[in-house]
This record gives structure tokens, C-alpha cells and sequence, in this order.
């Protein structure tokens, strides 16, 4: 079922796969939260393994994918709580990629008794120095001055993709999608409050995939966010940068499904 959940000042797209058929309707929906490099179709070549065995709900944050940019101030994580309030969904197991396991982290934080377990994939977390070098993100920040999409798009496939052959079309796909909604979000997003150094009140069943490839400040971080996280169990992963669900998807869905396994 897909539907436009209303958030404050605005509304994004979202979609319920329903309890998968034989189900009891006892366990615990999953929940999908896409990385800020790709929107919620980099689920879709996963995601029929995770519904013929589980409820799975995934959306769009707010200008990214079927979802409208915003008019107004907004937080990733109370949109993310508006989803769950319009779903009726008062616990879950929480699977965070990127941006969107910067997400999981705020709201396990924020409001734990809705968190039953975490699978951060590559994640990002509030209050972390940033992950680019500096001259990464000056340069982004000219590309995106002059509106040049391609040119952050090359700079992306350059530094985070770099496991990428040829056109590296899939990726590419994903990057030329949500470049327009970085720029869109800029004057609207209010980042949520900083949680990196309070990762040791966490007290949930959590496991974190750590790509090899990826940026230096993206691996520094993850492995400083599982030694935080009591109890977090890492998963490298050899054959990734921060495109795994396109690199490594069969180690991804085994990453999920034990996370949902683990849950509390």
C-alpha cells in the first residue's frame, strides 16, 4: 500500500508492505530508512526477500523519491515518528543506512521503547565531525552554488562509489535522484540534536555494517559509533563502498533478517 503520510508542514510518500500472507501478525514491522546518497528504491532489489517473511514500511524523506521538497523548517526524526503514529506502529525493528541510520539513532535515543533493534548500514550519526575531507565538501559546495548536478554526481562516484565500473549505472541512477533534493533541503532541514556522544546510553540489540571501501572519515566514525554502542556487533563488509545494498546485497539482507532475529 502506498500513501502520502502528512507530516508537520508537509507530507511524504510511503509504503506498507501489509503482514506477509500465512503471517500471524504478531511480529514486529521493520522499518527502512534510505541513506541521503539514494532514495527508498535502494531497497528494491532486497525487499522481496524482507516481505515474504516480515511487514516491511519504507518512505521518502521529505524532497527525495515520491516525496514533495519542503516549505518549511522539519526534522528527520520527528518525520520519521509521524510515520510510525499514521502506520500505528508503537515498536519495531529499525534498519538505518547512511543518513537514515543517523535517523535510527535519534529516535532510539529520543524515545527507545519504539526501538526493538538496530541494523545501521554504513551510518551517519548527529554530533560526528564530518565524514569528507574538506576539499570534498568545498568543492560539492561550489558544484552546488552553480547548480551543476553532474559534476556532484562525478565527485560522489569519485569518493564514495569507487568500486563502481564503467558508468556504474545503477549508482549513478541513485546519485543523478537525490543530488536535486540536497539542494532542496538546504534551507529547511533542522539537523536533530547530537547524539554521537551519548551512543553508551543505548541499550538495544544493534548490529553495524562497516564497508571497507568507503571514505576513511565514513569507516573512522562507524568504527568509533559500534565501539560506543554497548554490546554492537560489526560486520565488515570486503566488497563494498558506500553503495552496499548495490555491492553486497546478499550480506545485507543476512545483516537485516539477524537484526530482526535479535530484536527485544
Amino acid at each position: 500500500m502506498d500513501v502520502m503520510v502528512s507530516v508537520k508542514d508537509g507530507e511524504v510518500w510511503a509504503q506498507d508492505s501489509g503482514e506477509p500472507s500465512g503471517a500471524s501478525g504478531q511480529g514486529l514491522p521493520m522499518i527502512l530508512l534510505h541513506p541521503g546518497v539514494a532514495d527508498s528504491r535502494v531497497w528494491d532489489g532486497i525487499l522481496p526477500r524482507l516481505t515474504e517473511r516480515h511487514r516491511v514500511i519504507r518512505y521518502d524523506a521529505r524532497a527525495y523519491g515520491r516525496s514533495p521538497a519542503p516549505t518549511a523548517p522539519f526534522s528527520l526524526v520527528e518525520d520519521l515518528i509521524a510515520v510510525l503514529d499514521h502506520f500505528g506502529v508503537a515498536r519495531a525493528v529499525f534498519i538505518g543506512y547512511s543518513m537514515g541510520g543517523g535517523t535510527a539513532l535519534s529516535l532510539a535515543l529520543r524515545d527507545p521503547a519504539r526501538v526493538a533493534s538496530l541494523a545501521l548500514i554504513t551510518p551517519a550519526v548527529t554530533g560526528a565531525e564530518d565524514p569528507l575531507p574538506p576539499e570534498v565538501m568545498a568543492e560539492v559546495g561550489r558544484l552546488a552554488e552553480a547548480g551543476d548536478v553532474d559534476g556532484i554526481v562525478a565527485v560522489m562516484r569519485r569518493t564514495s562509489a569507487v568500486l563502481g565500473a564503467g558508468d556504474d549505472p545503477e549508482v549513478t541512477a541513485h546519485l543523478k535522484a537525490v543530488v536535486p533534493a540536497w539542494l532542496a533541503v538546504i534551507p529547511h532541514h533542522v539537523p536533530d540534536p547530537p547524539v554521537y556522544d551519548r551512543l553508551g546510553e543505548l541499550d538495544v540489540p544493534c548490529v553495524l555494517a562497516l564497508a571497507e571501501h568507503d571514505q576513511p572519515g565514513v569507516v573512522r566514525v562507524n568504527e568509533t559509533v559500534a565501539e560506543r554502542i554497548p554490546g554492537c556487533r560489526v560486520v565488515r563488509l570486503a566488497h563494498s563502498d558506500h553503495f552496499p545494498t548495490v555491492r553486497e546485497p546478499d550480506a545485507i539482507v543476512n545483516l537485516v533478517l539477524d537484526a530482526y532475529a535479535t530484536a527485544r
